[in-house]
């Protein structure tokens, strides 16, 4: 069974959106999108809340969203308490939030890196597993709200 990569996107990250959706096709998996649908203006919570709560509550495992900095979607999906956003903008990144910190979404800022290099993040994003040992206790710590 083809994993479902639930994907959003704002009207400046749309074009890119549509990119990475016909690689997730190439590459074995399915995407549920969330929109937007054109490159019309937005608001980027409306559609990175439904990444976000659909990662938060399990009915996907991993996730995509996009926006013009990658900033505003990252911001929006990482309040959720189960969800754990990376913004990427270079290969080493992508790989460091996987590996280390278990990121579970993945944030591309549509205006800062080429189709190419995002679609390479996206790739090693999906493609690289999180070593555990130390980084589990760092990683379990993050929602530790400590004085």
């Amino acid at each position: 069974m083809k994993e479902i990569i639930p994907i959003a996107s704002d009207h400046a990250g749309f074009g890119l959106k549509e990119i990475v959706k016909n690689y997730l096709t190439e590459h074995n998996f399915e995407y549920k999108d969330f929109g937007t649908f054109s490159e019309d203006s937005v608001d980027y919570p409306d559609y990175a809340h439904k990444v976000g709560s659909t990662v938060n509550n399990g009915v996907y495992k991993r996730g995509i969203v996009i926006c013009g900095s990658g900033n505003g979607v990252q911001m929006t999906v990482n309040k959720y308490p189960n969800v754990r956003c990376a913004l990427c903008w270079n290969e080493e990144i992508a790989s460091l939030a996987r590996q280390h910190n278990d990121a579970n979404i993945i944030s591309l800022p549509a205006r800062f890196v080429s189709p190419e290099l995002a679609l390479k993040m996206v790739d090693i994003f999906f493609n690289t597993s999180f070593e555990g040992g130390r980084h589990q206790r760092r990683v379990e710590k993050i929602n530790k709200l400590e004085l």
